[in-house]
């Protein structure tokens, strides 16, 4: 009676740990920042509203809210002048992988899977009110070098670490185009876009000089994205100043 009793004391135990040990884990589990990526532009009549919400989003901790600028407006008259060639290469490669029938102003892409006219508050907010467990990932800035340390994840998918700059806020008056005589406020607009390399599951540490980014830039972002610009697995900000 004595021995049946402790094997049942033993089983009971166990399964108490093992239960106890997946909650561990869960709760180890990585929560990253819903990345929210606007393509935008000066000279689109529609922007603003879009830009101003991005403004609302960089505000919330659990965002991690970037506008890229592009440059298909020029012709209406008016030179964008936070443009990138590679904010519309990103957006083309959206397209492909979204299956779009072709790329639009205000867009806004919720970690990199969806995307939503920039204005629709109501869909953007219920794609935003959703968990995310992400990799580990932690960026710092120390003696002009930007530091950042990729965690291991086991079986997961390979993904390229983008490393982008952006400046916080600017105000910018339009002098031609859809948006003549008005004054824009625009926020973390993004300066520049690169790529360290490819994190393969594997434990990764990379640095990259704070010189090296454009001098209006006032915060980093670094985001590890799927291959073939898909889903984003994780996501950090550091501010440069």
């Amino acid at each position: 009676m004595h021995t049946d009793a402790g094997l049942l004391y033993m089983q009971a135990f166990q399964k108490f740990l093992s239960v106890a040990l997946g909650c561990v884990i869960a709760a180890q589990a990585w929560s990253r920042p819903a990345v929210v990526e606007l393509f935008t532009s000066e000279g689109c009549s529609s922007c603003p509203p879009a830009e101003a919400y991005i403004g609302e989003l960089a505000q919330q901790a659990n965002v991690l809210a970037l506008a890229f600028h592009v440059d298909y407006w020029d012709d209406l008259g008016w030179r964008d002048r936070f443009e990138m060639p590679e904010a519309v290469q990103r957006q083309r490669a959206y397209a492909k992988t979204l299956h779009l029938a072709s790329v639009y102003t205000p867009q806004i892409v919720v970690d990199g899977r969806s995307d939503f006219v920039g204005s629709d508050r109501a869909a953007i907010g219920a794609a935003l009110s959703q968990s995310r467990a992400g990799i580990a990932l932690d960026v710092a800035v120390r003696d002009g070098a930007i530091e950042i340390d990729v965690g291991a994840a086991d079986g997961a998918d390979p993904g390229e670490v983008l490393l982008i700059s952006y400046e916080r806020r600017a105000v910018s008056a339009i002098g031609r185009g859809e948006n003549a005589g008005r004054t824009l406020a625009e926020f973390n607009i993004v300066r520049s876009l690169q790529s360290l390399g490819t994190w393969n599951g594997q434990a990764l540490k990379l640095h990259a000089a704070a010189k090296t980014l454009p001098g209006d830039a006032t915060d980093v972002a670094v985001l590890v994205q799927s291959v073939g610009q898909s889903a984003i697995i994780g996501a950090a900000a550091h501010s440069l100043r």
